[in-house]
């Protein structure tokens, strides 16, 4: 509100490409989650999840709450630094997305103290020598490959929360509970 329009189409960018990474790994991670279990013990205590047979959505509710709010943490830290400016420790030279930057480009790991060993954006250095034109090309590839991937996480979700609304995955297992819920904790306020 009260940007120009340049800066409200760069927000608008980035978050369509953050959310289309977010869903095409959530994509991946259901079909993998749903085939195949976590092997090792999810806790100290040595427990793992209660039964091989569990859905996705079924696995995030099994989890202890001390993992749940390690993985919320690690994903709010990933969240703040992507929005450092270059002068807050960030890349030097880089300009934020609403700015003219280039929306999608995680900022290095340089401004941090301790040593990371690659990097989010491109971490194999695929992406350098390759041409202005190929990395635009690419961008509206994945642009549209995570809208794709947003409609067929949805598609999984909808179709566990609700059996028969989706009829091409209706070999799903229905999924009874909030599955929008982060967490399980009842949060009611009383006046």
């Amino acid at each position: 509100m009260g940007q120009s329009q340049d800066f409200t189409v760069g927000f608008l960018r980035q978050a369509e490409v953050k959310h289309g990474r977010v869903a095409m790994a959530a994509f991946v991670g259901y079909c993998v989650q749903s085939n195949f279990h976590w092997p090792w013990a999810m806790t100290l205590d040595g427990k793992g999840f209660p039964g091989t047979d569990l859905s996705p959505p079924e696995q995030w509710d099994a989890l202890p709450f001390g993992a749940k709010v390690q993985i919320v943490l690690f994903v709010g830290f990933l969240e703040f630094y992507s929005e450092l400016t270059p002068g807050e420790g960030s890349d030097v030279g880089q300009v934020h997305y609403c700015k003219g930057g280039q929306p999608g480009k995680f900022p290095t790991f340089d401004g941090i103290p301790h040593p990371v060993p690659f990097n989010l954006y491109d971490p194999f250095k695929f992406n350098t020598k390759q041409t202005d034109e190929q990395k635009e090309r690419r961008l509206r590839a994945e642009i549209n490959n995570g809208r794709l991937a947003m409609l067929g996480i949805f598609g999984f979700l909808s179709a566990q929360t609700i059996p028969g609304s989706v009829p091409v995955v209706d070999f799903l297992k229905p999924y009874g509970g909030e599955v929008m819920a982060p967490f399980t904790a009842d949060f009611t306020f009383t006046s």
